[in-house]
């Protein structure tokens, strides 16, 4: 098949898609299928080749580790074009030749259903969950709220748009600790535990340039992930970072965070782990693939606190080492989220 896997963007994950999209283009090259990595923000503005050649005339691909967080600002000064589109250069062109588009995105712009939008009006094929799910998926608050009234148990939380004079009021007014966190991002960016009021202050100034802001109740426990695949649950994968807590460097830093797969966890509470991932997957309409974010206290009570349409796919990622706790190695695993992506496109 003639796949292109976009990767890359203008979203704080930029770096992270980078990695997933090379690892998930290789493997696909592997695999037989003709697939070509293109970074959506930059798009073809690089290649000589044209764009119906590229299928039959692959660019090398090479692995990427990932690096920290990215200047948007540089990545936005250094293309060529100087269009204030977020998508670039024959990029809706490569893709309308294609039989398919691997989603390796995340973070704005590639998990907020507008490229799936797009590409929907363009009947383009495209792995990962539809536009309305990624949307609502993407908002933490909305997702939190359906949760809640589903049944589902998740801190609590409310939201917050400010400015910096009323940042000292808001600091007084919410029980410590608490967590700060972005409403619509993911990696970890911009997430802050606050012990303290100073550092309570220090995390809302940091994120007040996002707009709005989750603050949630701090609940203490197990950090613990499952993923969906295929409309079933995978094993739970526990996370214990070796210093600090589950933030972006933790994450993508090899050997930073011991990660056991599956949890040593109570029958129970694995049950019910899967049972609520799976339902929180079917209730925002998700397809082929997420990853749920939990927390479990000491009293053995399972608190949800976000799901992800696009998990990461790269050497430290969660899913694939779920996947591979049932026999599913990467490429089985990217294989199989194409015939899922195709079998839909042939449903629909």
């Amino acid at each position: 098949m003639k796949i292109v896997v976009l990767c890359g963007g203008l979203s704080m994950e930029r770096n992270v898609s980078i990695t997933s999209g090379a690892l998930i283009c290789k493997a696909l090259r592997e695999l037989g299928h003709r697939a070509v990595l293109v970074d959506m923000f930059y798009g073809l503005e690089d290649v000589d080749t044209p764009a119906a050649e590229l299928f039959d005339n692959l660019p090398p691909v090479e692995a990427v580790p990932v690096a920290g967080e990215p200047d948007l600002e540089a990545v936005r000064a250094s293309r060529k074009w100087r269009s204030p589109s977020l998508v670039g250069q024959g990029v809706f062109e490569l893709c309308a030749l294609a039989d398919l588009v691997f989603l390796g995105l995340h973070g704005a712009c590639g998990e907020d259903g507008r490229i799936q939008a797009a590409l929907e009006l363009m009947g383009i094929p495209y792995t990962g969950s539809g536009y309305l799910g990624s949307a609502l998926a993407m908002d933490k608050d909305l997702t939190k709220q359906l949760a809640r009234a589903a049944g589902v148990r998740t801190p609590e939380w409310r939201i917050v748009s400010y400015c910096r004079e009323s940042i000292d009021q808001m600091a007084d007014s919410m029980p410590l600790p608490c967590v700060i966190k972005p409403v619509d991002s993911g990696s970890s960016i911009g997430v802050a535990i606050a012990h303290t009021r100073e550092a309570l202050v220090e995390a809302l100034e940091q994120n007040r340039p996002l707009g709005r802001v989750i603050m949630e109740q701090y609940v203490k426990g197990r950090e613990i992930d499952v993923a969906v695949l295929k409309d079933r649950s995978l094993p739970s994968i526990e996370i214990i970072p070796k210093q600090g807590f589950y933030d972006y460097k933790n994450k993508y830093q090899p050997g930073a965070t011991l990660e056991i797969c599956p949890t040593p966890i109570d029958a129970a509470i694995e049950r019910e782990l899967g049972e609520t991932a799976l339902k929180v997957h079917r209730l925002l309409g998700l397809k082929a693939y997420s990853r749920a974010d939990f927390i479990v206290n000491e009293a053995g009570e399972v608190y949800f606190l976000e799901i992800n349409t696009l998990p990461g796919m790269t050497p430290t990622s969660l899913m694939p080492q779920e996947a591979a706790a049932v026999g599913i190695d990467y490429k089985a695993l990217c294989q199989l989220i194409v015939d899922d992506a195709i079998g839909g496109a042939k449903a629909e």
